[in-house]
């Protein structure tokens, strides 16, 4: 039977992404000999400029890794931090009772490029170059508009054109929201690239060393100078209904690094299930399994109940999110508490089959 997805079948390597032209980029890094970390670095960066209403620069990511050469599972944490002038008695100070949900108050340092530069670097085998090239020629040269970006440019298009007038030089070209299809260029994120690419190589020819650099360059050279100078000379309203200045700084960009860690992981019946520590919301997903498998879920159970008890489940690891999650680094969060199966029993009781 005819499928627009079908089975992929192949000896020798496999890319997957929510993009095609991440996906030819990761398969053409891995016919050049690079392997699966190297692909990914080079999927990840071109996605920020195919999907920018999905991901970029400015954003974070979590990751994890799998080596088959010692069989074991590690996360780089790129989840920037939030900036250390952003605290309570700042917000109170600013009238302000809840961080803002637009606008430059809630911004943390841009994690997502120092975690693809230090998996590069750590796990991979290609050159800086060899792995930027492709978000650099595709910033330089342009991606095919998505209907789901001309959606989010719709959206927003007044806010750009009115306070975020840098971002609308770049996605509202001739003051317009760029038609589904048209080729959208971003030709200050190529320069950025390319200057961070040439740097490195003048400074060294160790291929660990120009990812070093890169990551220095960023948040410690002209890209950090710039976004300092961008916060603390530039006034955004957010929904707060006022103009605020942003809190972020070059120190703060300076004090950052991407870093690995051990995965919270669980049993769940022949499969061992990794996720990240609870700077994120992964380990819902591993609370949400402790339920089921203390529910003892059939699959094959009648439809209704299944889901019924599927969503309560996670209901109930979400309500544990929301009261105990936060990172680790500054927060007492009771997550082995939380995973054991003696907790899950306790959730699970709360499941009935009508409520």
């Amino acid at each position: 039977m005819f499928t627009t997805r079908p089975d992929i079948i192949g000896d020798f390597g496999m890319v997957a992404s929510t993009h095609w032209l991440a996906t030819a980029c990761g398969m053409s890094v891995l016919e050049r000999g690079g392997n699966a970390f190297d692909a990914t670095v080079a999927a990840g960066l071109l996605l920020q400029v195919a999907e920018p209403h999905l991901a970029g620069p400015g954003g974070e990511v979590p990751i994890l890794l799998y080596r088959s050469d010692n069989d074991s599972v590690t996360v780089i944490n790129g989840q920037g931090t939030s900036p250390a002038a952003a605290t309570v008695a700042k917000f109170t100070e600013l009238g302000l009772d809840i961080i803002p949900g637009s606008g430059l108050l809630p911004a943390c340092v841009p994690g997502a490029f120092d975690a693809w530069m230090l998996l590069g670097m750590k796990y991979g085998r290609l050159r800086l170059q060899e792995v930027m090239q492709y978000a650099m020629r595709y910033a330089a040269t342009g991606v095919p508009v998505l209907p789901g970006m001309h959606r989010s440019l719709s959206a927003i298009s007044e806010i750009f054109a009115d306070d975020w007038t840098s971002s609308a030089q770049i996605y509202l070209p001739s003051g317009e929201v760029p038609a589904a299809g048209s080729n959208l260029r971003n030709p200050d994120l190529a320069a950025c690239y390319n200057r961070i690419v040439q740097t490195a190589e003048k400074a060294t020819t160790s291929r660990e060393g120009q990812f070093q650099s890169a990551r220095d360059q960023f948040y410690r050279g002209f890209v950090a100078e710039a976004i300092d100078h961008f916060f603390s000379n530039t006034c955004i309203i957010d929904t707060s209904g006022r103009h605020h200045n942003g809190l972020m700084t070059a120190d703060d960009l300076a004090q950052f690094e991407a870093r690995e860690e051990e995965p919270l992981s669980v049993a769940y019946r022949q499969f061992e299930v990794y996720k990240t520590n609870t700077w994120g919301q992964g380990a819902v997903f591993l609370q949400q399994l402790r339920v089921i498998d203390e529910l003892g879920i059939d699959p094959a159970a009648e439809p209704g109940l299944l889901i019924h008890r599927v969503l309560e489940g996670a209901k109930l690891a979400l309500a544990d999110r929301d009261a105990w999650y936060g990172d680790p680094d500054f927060s007492d969060v009771p997550i082995n508490a939380l995973l054991s199966p003696e907790y899950a029993k306790q959730r699970a009781a709360l499941v009935a089959d009508q409520a």
